[in-house]
């Protein structure tokens, strides 16, 4: 990062509690050997892990199993021009343990498009950054501009 950017660098704890309180994330993956972004809901595990909860014959789930993927999430004020973004980037693996399957359908992520079949993918957070923007609020409310 470069001195004097804009943006402040947000240490891993702070990045995962901000993970936790987004509704909404982005999966980058590889689709034809191409990169690949789907939108998705998701929750964090208590261990850190983000957890998604997809269709057993979906796309996303033959493409993401055992492979390193990125995870966004991020929040834009367009009129305050702040916000903050975290990547976490890991291995994902589809859930296959039956004990923790059952957890999971008790702890994490409701899906918001239900398919009969259904399984978790658990993103493993082995780097984690983020960063603020503070050209004109920070998140903390302190008005960097002056």
């Amino acid at each position: 990062m470069y001195p004097n950017d804009g943006f402040r660098e947000l240490e891993r704890q702070e990045c995962l509690r901000l993970l936790a309180k987004a509704p909404v994330g982005r999966i980058v993956h590889t689709r034809h050997a191409l990169p690949a972004v789907l939108p998705v809901n998701f929750c964090v595990d208590a261990d850190g892990a983000v957890v998604l909860r997809t269709s057993a014959a979906s796309e996303l789930v033959r493409a993401v199993d055992g492979v390193v993927v990125a995870f966004e999430v991020d929040e834009v004020d367009a009129v305050a021009h702040s916000g903050w973004s975290v990547v976490v980037t890991g291995s994902a693996t589809v859930v296959t343990d039956p004990d923790e399957h059952q957890r999971l359908l008790r702890t994490g992520p409701r899906s918001w498009a239900p398919s009969p079949e259904e399984v978790f993918v658990s993103i493993e957070p082995e780097l984690v950054t983020g960063r603020e923007l503070v050209g004109g609020h920070s998140l903390y409310g302190v008005d960097l501009s002056s």
